[in-house]
């Protein structure tokens, strides 16, 4: 099975600024968000309890571990949901996670996890990729090696979408432990702002908009990239060099 859909191709300019507008638009809403609701990047892992924090990269690996089998099936049985509906989805998961504390927020990561999984795929079937292909539920792991929206950095580090890793025997697995540290590093500053006395529910789904509004652009970037090195076959690459460019024109 191919992993990607035949369409007419893109002018490689007019194509690199939509990908930069993604980028933009990742950047700020989280930042934007949680600070509305009084959480701050620095300091929010140290809210949470020693024991959460030392098991929070091997509780990340193991729900990302499963969100990879879970998205996936479940496209068999619900179809790609427009944007809105999978923020919609992720913030109510996020408001009754924050409602039951940092109990509810930790039964409530391996869901959202899945979402967002989910939500990355539905991104790149939208730009002409097959998700059931092993290279593209490859490239939707590794939307997750982007900062979190706590850390963006507005062009200065676009390094994720350059790191390639060979698809052989084990790379799923390698690459989800290489993933999981920083993705745990992004849900621990997230389940902080959900044990928020009395605005937990809030934080929850706030953090949970967030984080799904950001992985969803960050896909448009790593797939509307991927797309156009084929369209305009040109090496990927040369192309994170000048969406770098761009990026940096635009906050100098």
């Amino acid at each position: 099975m191919h992993d990607i859909i035949t369409r007419p191709p893109l002018d490689t300019d007019t194509e690199l600024d939509r990908i930069a507008k993604h980028y933009r638009s990742a950047g700020g809403t989280g930042v934007q968000m949680l600070n509305a609701l009084g959480g701050k990047a620095e300091g929010l892992l140290d809210q949470l309890p020693a024991n959460v924090r030392d098991g929070l990269t091997e509780a990340t690996e193991r729900a990302l571990r499963l969100s990879v089998q879970a998205a996936q099936g479940t496209r068999r049985a619900v179809p790609d949901q427009k944007e809105w509906i999978n923020t919609a989805v992720t913030t109510a998961l996020g408001a009754a996670g924050g409602f039951g504390g940092l109990p509810g927020a930790l039964v409530e990561l391996p869901a959202t996890t899945t979402m967002l999984l989910r939500a990355i795929q539905g991104v790149a079937a939208e730009t002409g990729f097959d998700p059931a292909t092993e290279s593209v539920q490859f490239d939707c792991v590794r939307v997750f090696s982007a900062a979190g929206p706590l850390d963006f950095d507005d062009g200065a580090d676009l390094g994720f979408l350059s790191a390639r890793m060979t698809l052989t025997g084990g790379a799923m697995q390698k690459l989800i432990a290489t993933v999981a540290p920083k993705l745990a590093t992004a849900l621990g500053q997230k389940l902080a702002a959900q044990t928020v006395p009395i605005l937990g529910a809030v934080a929850g789904a706030g953090t949970n908009f967030a984080y799904t509004r950001y992985y969803q652009q960050i896909a448009h970037v790593q797939f509307g990239l991927r797309r156009l090195a084929v369209d305009a076959d040109l090496p990927q690459d040369e192309l994170v060099l000048r969406l770098r460019s761009r990026m940096s024109d635009q906050i100098s």
